[in-house]
C-alpha cells in the first residue's frame, strides 16, 4: 500500500488556505518527496484561490505550472526524490471522497497523452474552522483507482 504522508506544516498551510475560501472549492497540485519505496512526504503544494465555486474546481494549468517549475529548481531537479506527486482540491459542502468528475478527470491524466504513471488526488475540507479532514487516493495508469494511507 501507497502511504503519503502530509506533515502538520502543509497540513497547517492547508488550513489557512481553506479559511481564506471559505465555501468554494479550491486546490492545486502536489509536490511531493520519495522518502521510502511506496511513500511520499508532501513538500509544497500551489494554490489556485480564484477559480472555484460552491460545488466545481478547474485548475489552471499556466498558474500551476509555474509553481512546479519553482519546485524543481529549490530541489535542483533532482527528480527520482522530488516531483509531482499529484492534485488536491477541496470540498467544503460535501465528504472528501472523489467525484465521479474527480476520477474521470484522474484517469485520464493517468491513460492520457502525458507520461505520468500515477497521480495521487488528495481531497480536503474543513471542518469547525479548525479540523482539515483529508482523503487521498492513487490512480496508476491502467488500473483502478484505490485508497492511500494518509498520515501526518
Amino acid at each position: 500500500m501507497v502511504t503519503i504522508s502530509l506533515p502538520n506544516d502543509q497540513r497547517a498551510r492547508l488550513r489557512k488556505c481553506l479559511r481564506g475560501a471559505g465555501r468554494r472549492e479550491i486546490g492545486g497540485i502536489l509536490m511531493g518527496e520519495q522518502v521510502a519505496p511506496d511513500h511520499f512526504r508532501i513538500v509544497d503544494f500551489s494554490v489556485d484561490d480564484t477559480t472555484g465555486t460552491a460545488a466545481h474546481f478547474v485548475r489552471s494549468p499556466d498558474h500551476h505550472a509555474e509553481a512546479l517549475e519553482s519546485f524543481f529548481r529549490k530541489t535542483r531537479s533532482n527528480f527520482k526524490r522530488f516531483n509531482y506527486l499529484g492534485e488536491w482540491h477541496s470540498h467544503p459542502s460535501f465528504p472528501v471522497r472523489p467525484s465521479h468528475e474527480d476520477i474521470m478527470s484522474m484517469q485520464s491524466l493517468v491513460n492520457g497523452e502525458r507520461d505520468i504513471d500515477f497521480s495521487a488526488l488528495l481531497i480536503v475540507r474543513l471542518r469547525y474552522f479548525l479540523l482539515v479532514e483529508a482523503a487521498a487516493y492513487m490512480f496508476v495508469r491502467r488500473s483502478a483507482p484505490g485508497e492511500v494511507a494518509l498520515t501526518s
